[in-house]
């Protein structure tokens, strides 16, 4: 190993050091993850200022990324479980199939709602912003993605929108618990759900039968909640080197070039977010206090870039900190990494529409093209992969529904990665507000947790 290289790792496990003895000493998590990403930033910045473009930067992140890529595969490893097994057990507790329709309906309803109003600020912002697709540059980098997209396309570009919900519909359960497939996620759910409604079938018909499945459905659904909580203790460690990754990784001079469409896109996703209050508030809920519980959640979310591995956090949160009982904090959260995600499917495919329509002579702000954009954002937000290049998949799909050239979303690759860390916090806000909402809506929030002082989140709870 080179000298340097060996400095930086050691000066990086000293700083995981550091994070451990402050955990053991009872400091909540939700603290020391906060330390794990001031210390990821700082570590990152001196490494982007000492060592840009070297090989001893290039060294350094692989030994870092030993923990940051090893914590989002082990985030990734329990996501399947998890889906499964916390689906399952609510269903079975539910004890009446009109609720299951009343939760699903709520949580499905405010994730489209959502993402429509998402797409409606894309385009507002692409107008605010004078943002066009005409005299972008492209170099080598922006050729060779804006080609793999067209290849891409291929996958999706035939796809109807009665053919992508069918897609959702498991033939092979085991595939999709797998992960084999963009939309394996919600086929889990859906197999589930059937397993579930089975299980209550069988307590009709025989009580004892059925209260022995249940019984061995909880006992297993405690076991994977104790392999969730050994995986989110980790979480302080698998942030900070997700952030030193980013923040020594990223290209000053790419971001500067195409700062109008970053400041445009952090803009639209804060609007986003008081569109979310806004939700919030409308239920009586208190935004400040939500925010402040949910915080740990986002920064996760931020970092990691993944809608998917933040599944566990999700539903902790919900239930241990925001009252959202756990059925509907499972269904917002497993439907949330798939569907309706405000940033990487409302308003990014919509900004890229806005910005590529006049490069083909077509008018974007006639009432037809605007109505029909928002309209296709929203249906195409079904399926969407949640991991990171999610928002491309929405983008491919969006694109080619109107005719549009994909190749040019390739322009936007030197500043894919800052963007996304921020698309993917407004997703998983969006799942979190959906449950919150729906669970207002159906007299089921606990208001008492809500109200606690209590901030750890080391003990997760969710059922």
């Amino acid at each position: 190993m080179h000298g340097l290289i060996a400095i930086n790792v050691l000066v990086f496990i000293l700083a995981i050091a550091l994070l451990a003895r402050w955990q053991r000493r009872g400091a909540s998590l939700s603290r020391v993850v906060l330390a794990g990403l001031v210390i990821g930033v700082v570590l990152g910045a001196l490494l982007q200022w000492g060592y840009a473009g070297s090989e001893v930067l290039e060294g350094t992140i692989d030994w870092v990324n030993l923990v940051g890529g090893g914590y989002v595969q082990l985030l990734k490893m329990i996501i399947m479980p998890l889906v499964l097994v916390t689906i399952l057990s609510a269903v079975t507790r539910l004890h009446d199939a009109s609720a299951l329709g009343k939760i699903s309906l709520g949580v499905l309803g405010m994730l489209m709602l959502t993402t429509a109003i998402s797409a409606v600020i894309g385009i507002s912002m692409t107008q605010l912003f004078g943002l066009s697709a005409e005299g972008l540059v492209q170099g080598a980098r922006e050729l060779e993605r804006g080609q793999a997209i067209v290849e891409r396309s291929v996958q999706v570009a035939d796809l109807t929108i009665p053919q992508l919900l069918l897609s959702f519909i498991p033939s092979n359960p085991f595939q999709d618990l797998a992960g084999a497939r963009p939309t394996s996620i919600i086929s889990v759910v859906i197999f589930a759900t059937f397993l579930g409604l089975a299980a209550l079938g069988i307590k009709r018909e025989n009580a004892a039968i059925g209260d022995k499945l249940i019984e061995g459905i909880d006992i297993v659904q405690k076991w994977i909640m104790r392999l969730v909580r050994m995986v989110i203790r980790l979480t302080p460690y698998g942030v900070l080197a997700l952030m030193a990754k980013v923040v020594s990784t990223s290209n000053l001079n790419d971001i500067f070039n195409l700062l109008g469409f970053v400041v445009a896109s952090y803009v639209g996703l804060a609007l986003i977010l008081v569109m979310h209050a806004l939700f919030l508030m409308g239920v009586g809920v208190n935004p400040k206090r939500y925010f402040q519980k949910v915080w740990p959640v986002l920064t996760f979310a931020f970092t990691s870039r993944s809608s998917a591995a933040t599944i566990p956090l999700n539903i902790e949160a919900q239930v241990d900190r925001i009252g959202v009982p756990p059925a509907i904090a499972n269904f917002s959260a497993s439907f949330g990494a798939t569907i309706g995600q405000n940033g990487c499917a409302g308003l990014y495919p919509a900004m890229l529409a806005m910005m590529i329509a006049p490069t083909v002579g077509i008018d974007p702000f006639s009432l037809e093209f605007l109505a029909t954009l928002v309209l296709v954002v929203t249906l195409a937000s079904f399926g969407i992969a949640g991991v990171g290049g999610g928002a491309t998949f929405a983008a491919i799909i969006v694109l080619s529904t109107l005719d549009l050239p994909i190749a040019l979303a390739g322009l936007l690759i030197s500043i894919e990665p800052l963007i996304d860390m921020g698309r993917t916090a407004i997703n998983v806000n969006g799942s979190m507000t959906a449950g919150t909402v729906t669970s207002r809506l159906l007299k089921q929030h606990d208001a008492a947790i809500f109200a606690s002082n209590d901030d750890q989140l080391d003990e997760p709870k969710a059922a």
